[in-house]
């Protein structure tokens, strides 16, 4: 595996994400944010954060299987949430548990959660970035 995902000592250690990976694969996949969009473009779970999580994941590991890769090789995550509070993590969790249920992955990774004002089109809840090391 191209890549180690750790918790270092001096650092807190969470139970959701990892504080750091290390990378040791030789290709480099920067993949765009990804949205609660189908294979066609229609928009998916409107106005339910949890179900555009789950698609925007969905979305990182189809896009990642066609450069050869898995959700397994995610280095980094950065999620745009709109209009973020505290109150939205179980929707998170929840659109994140069942996109690794379906994918059987961990879904753990170094993540930065931003929130913001708005994304590109107004039905968006959630937009994830990634950044994956494959072999």
């Amino acid at each position: 595996m191209a890549v180690e995902l750790i918790n270092p000592d001096g650092l807190p250690k969470p139970e959701v994400y990892r504080q750091m990976s290390i990378a040791t694969g030789s290709r480099l996949v920067f993949l765009a944010g990804q949205v609660a969009r189908d294979a066609d473009g229609n928009p998916v779970g409107a106005g339910d954060l949890a179900a555009q999580v789950e698609q925007s994941y969905l979305n990182i590991a189809t896009a990642l299987a066609a450069a050869g890769g898995s959700f397994d090789d995610v280095a980094k995550l950065t999620v745009y949430v709109v209009d973020w509070s505290p109150e939205k993590m179980p929707l998170l969790g929840e659109g994140v548990g069942r996109a690794a249920a379906k994918l059987g992955i961990d879904p753990v990774k170094p993540i930065t959660l931003l929130g913001v004002a708005a994304l590109g089109e107004p039905d968006l809840l959630v937009e994830v970035e990634a950044t994956a090391v494959l072999n």
